[in-house]
């Protein structure tokens, strides 16, 4: 009777000469009828699995050795023609790789021709000076950071909170002007220049994106603005489309950013946009801040691995790292780690284990290496091996006091990790950076360029600008809340001032009071709306700024200028309701110019609002000075005080609702009547011009409280 072990070996062989017969049948059909070139792809991996699992007898062997714990030999097969197995090979799923549901071929990170940057940074040094109310403090925050990243390579700054590796991402990337930086940043041995702004990529720990654009919206506007003049409009609108398919984004193209309150794409696919917008302009170095922060290991490692191709078409990615898992820890080519400020590791990350286990640190668990790493980093040495050196040196000193159960301090880890790291390899490392770049003198050449190159001209910016503005704000501006709003406040006008009689001195006063609060809600409204245009869009304004995306004047006249259309919609329905319902004047004349009144009452409202909230850039303070404005402005309108101190009088003339007020008894009464004791009003002509000078003069002063506000933050 056969035993068990040779009945499965058996059955192991027949299941493989049943394999053979049917690859060998298929073969020998696909030869004889031609029809190679027509094989699907899934077939074509199919076939090719069987023929690489049934021409290796190694193979075979050491699966069934995995199996069940046999090891046999596999005989008497004849591998088929090595013709056939290439034409096979053709149809990999690899080369010709589709997502089925987009009906487009998954394309590679962008493979353009970049300047290569290779980038040194020695004994670098950064403190900031903290201002306090009676006295300033200097705080070190990094202390002589030394390394080196090249193209093709991802670089992963990696430590506790606090450790300053945000500090450092941004000091290489040139975002950090303010406190006192010492020591060399280099890129292709040249010094950090304003033309370097076209070539780097930037991507903040924030995301930092406007809620109500789709993907496909987002980058594609990204790329109008920022790719060369050089390029068509149809060739960048095509680059955003490659950058959405590169990244996998093509089945949310279509759907919103989303926001607090605003449903939309997912963490992911957010950060993947974000990294889009900066590696839609090909840069040659690309930093990011925690890319993978909130997210999944899966999605995690989706995004380091679109880190790795763009890596591999040649630019230099940095990238700060916080709590990675291990397969995300093993795709870094070389590490930085640091705590309080000091270099601890710098070198590849495979070598990074095998340091510290030279300086007596091992885990004594199996642990994830991000994890032992980060304990190192924060002095905790629990499960770890306590070196010797620092052993006694932890008992020969009198430090009792500072140490629990006999074991070190996280103040003597982190003293004994920065000495051994200076010891030991810090003067190596030095020295290789000393070492001459392998490129030419004209590549070196090209980064010292100073001369800056816009993307787009003044008016396409202005156009490009305008366009976003209104797509990104009509959600806001026109929601069912702000329109019901209006409305509702309309018909309790219209229904207080039922058919008002003006023939009577009652009727008159009331009508008075009617077109005074119409002045005040259409100056009052406005201002709390604009006033949260600049702060809230500051970082966004930052970040595009700092990029060099556009000037600051398109920005700003597309922004107000954007609001427009959308700000005098609503005071349309507003007169059309509160006009008739009232019994205003029944004419078109006093309709229109009433209407007018509103128009020009709103543009100017809407420049204080905006020269408040460029002035202050804080929502809180802006909201607060703009209440106590606008109430000065309503006492000085002429309807609660006739007669007004002449040391304050001159508050009057520059408050829209004084001028607003006097413009509409002058459309509706053509000669006011004494009750209303309204004085010098004429044709109206010094109101007009007043207002218009409000119109020009608070955005003006809006436009240069916001240079000094981004020259400032630059």
């Amino acid at each position: 009777m056969a035993s068990p072990a040779s009945a499965i070996v058996r059955a192991k062989s027949d299941q493989l000469e049943i394999a053979q017969a049917a690859a060998r049948q298929t073969l020998s059909r696909a030869a004889s009828a031609e029809v190679l070139p027509t094989i699907t792809t899934a077939r074509s991996a199919q076939l090719k699995v069987e023929l690489e699992d049934v021409s290796s007898g190694a193979a075979l062997s050491r699966a069934s050795s995995a199996s069940l714990g046999f090891s046999f030999s596999f005989t008497g097969f004849t591998a088929p023609p090595e013709d056939i197995i290439a034409a096979l090979k053709g149809f990999s799923d690899e080369e010709n790789a589709a997502d089925p549901e987009a009906g487009h071929e998954q394309k590679r990170i962008i493979t353009e021709p970049t300047l290569p940057i290779y980038l040194k940074f020695t004994e670098l040094k950064y403190k900031v000076i903290l201002k306090g109310v009676t006295s300033t403090t200097e705080k070190d925050i990094l202390h002589g950071i030394t390394g080196s990243a090249s193209p093709g390579e991802v670089l992963a700054l990696m430590g506790p909170s606090g450790s300053g590796k945000t500090s450092l991402l941004s000091l290489l990337g040139g975002r950090v002007h303010g406190g006192h930086i010492n020591g060399s940043i280099t890129y292709n041995d040249e010094p950090y220049t304003k033309s370097l702004k076209r070539r780097i990529g930037f991507v903040t720990q924030d995301d930092v994106l406007f809620a109500h654009l789709t993907v496909r919206e987002t980058l594609t506007y990204a790329a109008r603005l920022r790719l060369p003049k050089t390029m068509t409009r149809q060739q960048k609108e095509q680059r955003a489309l490659d950058v959405i398919y590169e990244l996998g984004l093509e089945r949310c193209q279509d759907t919103m950013i989303g926001g607090s309150y605003v449903r939309g794409v997912s963490g992911g696919e957010r950060k993947r946009v974000c990294i889009g917008n900066e590696i839609i302009i090909n840069p040659s170095l690309l930093f990011l801040d925690e890319p993978t922060s909130g997210l999944d290991s899966t999605t995690a490692l989706k995004i380091v691995q679109v880190l790795h191709d763009i890596a591999e078409a040649g630019k230099t990615v940095i990238s700060t790292i916080h709590q990675p898992s291990s397969r995300l820890f093993h795709k870094f080519d070389k590490l930085i780690l640091l705590g309080k400020g000091s270099l601890l590791f710098f070198g590849k990350a495979s070598e990074a284990m095998v340091y510290f286990s030279s300086i007596g640190c091992c885990p004594l668990i199996a642990m994830n290496p991000a994890e032992f790493l980060l304990d190192l980093a924060n002095g905790n040495v629990n499960d770890v091996s306590i070196p010797t050196e620092l052993h006694d040196r932890v008992h020969t000193e009198n430090l009792s006091s500072e140490t629990r159960n006999k074991k070190p301090s996280a103040k003597d880890v982190h003293e004994y990790l920065v000495e051994a790291y200076e010891t030991r390899v810090a003067d190596k490392e030095k020295k290789r950076l000393l070492r001459p770049i392998p490129i030419s003198e004209d590549v070196k050449a090209k980064v010292s360029l100073t001369k800056r190159d816009w993307g787009a001209s003044w008016w396409e910016q202005y156009t490009i600008l305008f366009c976003r503005g209104l797509k990104e704000r009509r959600h806001d501006y026109l929601s069912w809340m702000r329109i019901t709003q209006v409305i509702a406040t309309a018909i309790i006008l219209g229904l207080l001032w039922w058919h008002s009689d003006s023939t009577t001195p009652k009727g008159l006063q009331d009508q008075a009071g009617l077109l005074f609060f119409i002045a005040v809600f259409w100056g009052f409204f406005p201002v709390f709306t604009a006033i949260f245009t600049f702060p809230q869009e500051r970082a966004m304004l930052n970040k595009e700024r700092a990029v060099d995306m556009y000037r600051l004047s398109a920005y700003f006249m597309a922004r107000t200028m954007s609001d427009l259309p959308l700000d005098l919609f609503l005071p349309v329905i507003f007169i059309l309701i509160v006009y008739f319902m009232a019994g205003l004047r029944e004419s078109a004349e006093p309709f229109f110019l009433s209407m007018l009144t509103v128009f020009l009452s709103i543009v100017a409202a809407q420049g204080l609002g905006l020269a408040i909230g460029a002035t202050l850039m804080d929502v809180k303070k802006a909201t607060t000075l703009a209440s106590v404005t606008v109430m000065t402005f309503m006492l000085a309108g002429g309807f609660f005080v006739k007669r007004v101190p002449v040391f304050i009088s001159w508050v009057r003339y520059l408050s829209f609702n004084y001028h607003t007020y006097r413009l509409l008894l002058k459309v509706q009464y053509n000669h006011v009547p004494p009750l209303l004791q309204v004085s010098n009003l004429d044709c109206g002509v010094k109101e007009v011009v007043a207002m218009i000078a409000m119109v020009f003069g608070y955005r003006l002063l809006a436009y240069i409280f916001l240079r000094r506000t981004t020259l400032q933050t630059a």
